[in-house]
């Protein structure tokens, strides 16, 4: 199938952007990577009035470190993340997430922007961003706005941005001495969504874990950070008994849907395989 016919602009400033969103509204649909609008589009599942290509905008692709951490630019392509040291460096567990994201073909058009927006809950960017306390920065005419990764994500499809905002930047605070990141993911075939993947994130000191974070995707409809595992494994080593009181409150922190592609009693399953799996190989030295 072609998509409807759509008027197409591609502005050279984020002042002329927020022209453009003002002058369609919710008929206009930023356009960045395109790697989940295209197909969208083409299938007739979204019939914008506008799109509004956004890959001109200066300034927007970069990764760098400031005050406030790691920024890393809306524009910036995953596979630029994959690629970076200062990723690698200070925010390991997007570098350890980046390879699971479709094929490299997707990875070298889509950007960090663009699966921020999107918020699917399947997908490992989001699910790493609330594991590391990351904001999202958004702009508007006028300013900008840091919002709390774990507040961003509200539903499927659906964040924290409002009316005339763009997502801008990824900022991932500084990672203190101790601390530890691991991703990994369960998926049919390479370059699948996940049935289920677990960003972890937390301070490890002798082999005990404290101040954990578990961010799981593909177990409902925003990235579910797994509050009572976090606290069955609090100050403990990730022993078989450990594991099993963390597994066993899995229960009560998820609630996985089911569909053609797993039951919700498999992804229960696979939410403690990858727990035991993540946890394990964060502690080992």
């Amino acid at each position: 199938m072609k998509p409807a016919p759509f008027a197409y602009h591609r502005p050279g400033s984020l002042a002329e952007a927020f022209d453009l969103l003002d002058r369609y509204g919710s008929d206009g649909r930023i356009l960045a990577g395109g790697q989940s609008l295209v197909p969208v589009l083409n299938m007739r599942l979204a019939t914008p009035t506008a799109l509004i290509d956004i890959n001109r905008l200066p300034g927007l692709d970069g990764i760098g470190l400031g005050p406030e951490g790691l920024v890393i630019g809306a524009l910036c392509r995953h596979a630029a993340v994959e690629g970076s040291p200062l990723v690698a460096r200070h925010a390991p567990l997007l570098a350890q997430a980046m390879p699971h994201v479709g094929h490299l073909a997707i990875r070298t058009r889509g950007t960090v922007g663009g699966s921020i927006a999107l918020a699917d809950p399947a997908a490992e960017l989001p699910a790493c961003l609330v594991a590391l306390d990351a904001t999202v920065r958004a702009s508007r005419r006028g300013g900008a706005r840091d919002i709390p990764a774990a507040r961003f994500f509200r539903g499927i499809y659906t964040t924290a941005l409002e009316p005339g905002e763009v997502v801008t930047a990824a900022v991932i605070p500084p990672i203190a001495p101790g601390w530890r990141s691991r991703f990994d993911e369960l998926v049919r075939r390479a370059g699948d969504y996940a049935l289920v993947g677990l960003a972890a994130h937390g301070r490890v000191a002798d082999g005990a874990l404290a101040e954990l974070r578990l961010v799981f995707t593909g177990v409902g409809p925003t990235p579910m950070r797994a509050a009572g595992a976090e606290a069955a494994l609090a100050g403990r080593r990730p022993d078989p008994q450990a594991l099993a009181a963390a597994g066993r409150a899995l229960d009560a922190d998820l609630d996985p849907p089911g569909d053609v592609h797993a039951s919700a009693a498999l992804r229960r399953h696979l939410a403690r395989v990858l727990l035991a799996r993540v946890l394990t190989r964060m502690t080992e030295n």
